[in-house]
């Protein structure tokens, strides 16, 4: 595996493949790279001949007081990690690199679909950071996949928005969360965590399985599946930041289940914030319908 700093080494890298007419995968990272990150390269992996990994903690999508000071950076163990799972280019970039002098361009995606959930919580400029830089990385890759995880659906979803919108020449892939063996989603954050704030962070995990038993049991009012995953977080001490079922491809906010629905939660645990999901599928549409 390479390292790369610049935009012109990537691409000067990217251009034997190119010439040989070998496909390239991207997989976008802000680092702290762990299981969850390894089967994302792995999944590219199986998709294309070169994957190339992002390294860059984008200081755009962190709001005053969040934590870009404090979030995990370990780029030596990062890239053990990358070359152990076989990636071929590990792109590094420092912030003056992605963000040059002058930089003054911001790619947006209005509506429904930054409006809520996120949106509301941290605000509709992370959104539009995240879309821009995700832009960037699609244009200096230029890669025929670019693979993102599940526990992050509704960036995936504006992800996916902004590139049908933009016609971007890329095929977005989406992978199944990737939990502990406690059902923790695997996350960069979970570090913050003292072994007491984990315990409590399993709430998480359990709200959506109180969900998806509610569903499996029949009810299909979406008010009332919130509501149970609401009471399974405060039963066990954790205060919801939200709890919302939506549609997961437009993010709209669902009074009914019929068919495919997104079950987003957001809570601080601790000083760390977290963020987990489901989706809920009634009995018409587990034969009709496959995940994103």
């Amino acid at each position: 595996m390479r390292t790369v700093r610049t935009v012109s080494e990537l691409r000067a890298a990217l251009n034997a493949p190119r010439r040989a007419q070998q496909t390239i995968a991207l997989v976008p990272t802000m680092g702290a790279l762990h299981d969850g990150h390894r089967a994302l390269m792995r999944h590219a992996a199986t998709l294309c001949d070169v994957v190339v990994v992002s390294l860059f903690v984008n200081p755009t999508q962190f709001a005053p007081g969040e934590d870009l000071d404090a979030y995990p950076r370990h780029e030596p163990r990062d890239a053990e990690i990358a070359a152990e799972t076989g990636v071929d280019l590990l792109f590094a970039p420092a912030t003056a690199e992605v963000y040059p002098d002058g930089f003054a361009t911001t790619v947006t995606v209005a509506g429904e679909l930054t409006d809520v959930l996120e949106g509301v919580s941290r605000g509709a400029e992370h959104f539009a950071a995240v879309t821009t830089v995700v832009l960037k990385l699609l244009n200096i890759v230029d890669p025929e996949i670019a693979v993102f995880g599940q526990k992050d659906a509704q960036q995936a979803a504006v992800v996916r928005r902004m590139v049908r919108d933009l016609d971007v020449a890329v095929r977005v892939e989406v992978c199944p969360t990737v939990r502990d063996g406690d059902g923790l989603a695997l996350s960069s954050r979970n570090a913050y965590m003292s072994e007491s704030e984990r315990e409590r962070a399993l709430a998480l995990k359990r709200a959506l399985e109180a969900a998806e038993r509610e569903v499996a049991g029949g009810e299909r009012d979406a008010g009332h599946v919130a509501a149970c995953a609401r009471g399974e977080m405060s039963r066990l001490g954790v205060e919801p930041e939200y709890v919302e079922l939506v549609d997961p491809q437009t993010m709209r906010p669902l009074s009914t289940l019929n068919g495919e629905a997104l079950l987003a939660l957001a809570a601080r645990v601790g000083r760390t914030r977290l963020i987990d999901n489901t989706l809920l599928r009634t009995a018409s549409s587990k034969t009709d319908s496959t995940p994103s």
